[in-house]
């Protein structure tokens, strides 16, 4: 399915047919063009592609030129946003201050999509966050100049998913499973809400989280989470509100990592998803 005929229907709150995918791709590397470009048109299906755009505009190997852009536009694939630079957005620059990181973050974004308009005559305010990072002001910057955000942690989207860090899955490196994203494409969204951190950045390795679990058709008792592939402590402050309190006795390595909520829906095979980035930059 087309992501911009998505967004529409999921910010209506008009259904979507059973199994909806889009399908989306980063950077604007060559091989896009080249390779997945030519089998999605054998099987007509759209796509997204979220495109940093000074590599295309300084002709950099390994990247698309313009005119190939233009070609994958022509042929009805959304052309949004990724920036211009590809920046890890969460960092300052030497000394700057908390607005002047803001204000350079909010001019780049803008750039690009100036760029990508001028390009494709395309402009559907769509971002997806370089490397998956985003904070708070990040996201406050996104909804005043009207864009949706997309962010890298694994999960479906629905009616009451945050437009503005909707979640995607991974289908490359050590994600390239096709036994593994069956279960995936077939996953259903939570009616949750994350009401504590506000913001995804964390300055420790074992951060805890208070979510909101809204009406649905699973059962509070079998929600499972749990993070490289061990499980979280689950506290119920709450059941009847559904307030669940998550916590880990592991500290996590990297500077990303992830929580992983599921839930089956019952005699279906097919499970409720639902993931909380965490990041902690250097």
């Amino acid at each position: 399915m087309a992501l911009d005929i998505m967004i529409d229907h999921l910010q209506s709150q008009t259904p979507l047919p059973e199994r909806a995918v889009a399908i989306t791709f980063d950077d604007g590397y060559a091989s896009i063009y080249e390779t997945a470009f030519p089998m999605l048109q054998q099987f007509d299906m759209p796509f997204t592609l979220f495109l940093s755009t000074d590599p295309i505009n300084q002709r950099q190997n390994n990247y698309m030129t313009w005119d190939q852009v233009r070609e994958l536009s022509d042929a009805g694939a959304v052309i949004a946003n990724h920036m211009v630079y590809h920046p890890y957005m969460l960092e300052h620059e030497g000394q700057e201050t908390d607005d002047q990181w803001l204000a350079r973050q909010r001019a780049e974004l803008l750039t690009a999509e100036a760029t990508i308009t001028a390009e494709t005559g395309q402009n559907h305010r769509f971002l997806a966050y370089p490397y998956g990072e985003f904070n708070a002001e990040l996201k406050t910057m996104l909804a005043e100049e009207g864009f949706v955000g997309f962010a890298q942690n694994s999960g479906a989207a629905g009616f009451q998913s945050n437009f503005l860090a909707l979640p995607r899955y991974p289908l490359a490196s050590i994600y390239a499973n096709l036994d593994t994203a069956r279960t995936k494409f077939a996953s259903l969204a939570f009616n949750v809400e994350l009401l504590d951190p506000l913001t995804p950045v964390t300055n420790t390795r074992s951060p805890g989280a208070l979510l909101k679990f809204n009406q649905g058709e699973y059962d509070l008792e079998q929600i499972g989470c749990f993070a490289d592939g061990e499980p979280l402590t689950l506290d119920w402050e709450d059941k009847s509100a559904g307030l669940l309190r998550l916590s880990a006795e592991k500290e996590y390595s990297g500077r990303r990592w992830r929580y992983i909520c599921t839930a089956p829906l019952p005699n279906s095979g097919r499970y409720f998803w639902y993931s909380l980035q965490w990041i902690k930059p250097d």
